[in-house]
């Protein structure tokens, strides 16, 4: 029997090898599209379209890490990585005899304003302003551009991402083991969430569901930065933390070239319109989360 066929646009970063490993274990042959010279190179359309025909799904998380400095340069590439990635698979859709039946983009969570007063949803969520949100709203706009008539789309507004020894948990267990792990800034900041495992069960969950538009793809708990970083101290058996002034989290960006929005900015986010649809989270609490990742 043919293995049926899905397609990772971004496949080699940490969410992108995560899921690669978790679908190739089941019924599906796993195609990535990157500059990686291994995979479907993003200049060779010929070779993108032949993948997309009768895929059953494509994700695309193209895009520069927003982890760098926000200069002039750093900016056209995290914008244009993710605009111009978008429109080379719409393109390619349109261009397919059996175009995959399911788009889901990835989006972000950041979309929305700095909320401390209340949680944003997809309905009732505010939108922000400044670069960032500049960018998730072009990515949005850059998707929904096209009108694909047989294939459903679907944008995740993802929240921070939690894997075992990946993403923002390697620095994060660094900061506590070195008894730097106490609240950022004034610690009232919120903090949305997902495990991992979570983003592969919504991304089956929306396939079997036939969803589509836009979804926050956070877990229904968010906590504040103080509370994030006292449950991780936990987790890892250490009792306490310095906190991390605002002047001292700037000063320490420049140095590491990236950026303070990633760490101040408070992202308040529920996932509504799952929990409306049905899906049970695997990691609801930030606790068990964090057991299963460090432990």
């Amino acid at each position: 029997m043919m293995k049926k066929k899905i397609v990772i646009a971004g496949g080699t970063g940490f969410i992108g090898k995560y899921l690669t490993k978790k679908f190739s274990e089941t019924i599906y042959d796993v195609l990535i599209i990157s500059r990686d010279k291994d995979h479907i190179n993003w200049n060779d359309e010929a070779a993108i379209i032949k993948a997309l025909e009768h895929a059953e799904l494509l994700i695309n998380l193209a895009g520069k890490s927003v982890d760098c400095r926000y200069n002039a340069k750093n900016k056209k590439e995290i914008l244009l990585s993710r605009t111009e990635t978008t429109k080379a698979l719409g393109r390619a859709i349109l261009k397919c005899s059996n175009p995959p039946a399911l788009w889901i983009n990835s989006g972000t969570a950041t979309i929305y304003r700095h909320a401390e007063d209340r949680p944003m949803t997809e309905d009732a969520g505010e939108i922000g302003k400044g670069f960032s949100v500049n960018v998730a709203t072009s990515w949005e706009q850059s998707f929904f551009a096209f009108k694909l008539p047989a294939t459903r789309q679907v944008v995740l507004r993802m929240a921070i991402v939690l894997g075992k020894d990946e993403g923002v948990i390697k620095p994060l267990t660094n900061l506590v083991r070195f008894g730097l792990g106490g609240k950022q800034g004034n610690g009232n900041q919120m903090f949305s969430w997902i495990h991992i495992e979570d983003v592969y069960n919504i991304i089956l969950f929306i396939q079997s569901h036939n969803l589509q538009g836009v979804f926050n793809c956070s877990a229904p708990n968010p906590v504040n930065n103080k509370a994030f970083m006292k449950t991780l101290r936990q987790t890892m058996h250490i009792a306490a933390g310095l906190p991390t002034p605002v002047w001292l989290l700037k000063t320490g960006a420049v140095i590491i070239k990236t950026e303070t929005e990633l760490i101040l900015k408070s992202r308040w986010v529920i996932p509504e319109k799952l929990l409306k649809a049905g899906y049970h989270f695997k990691y609801s609490f930030l606790q068990e989360a964090f057991e299963n990742i460090i432990h």
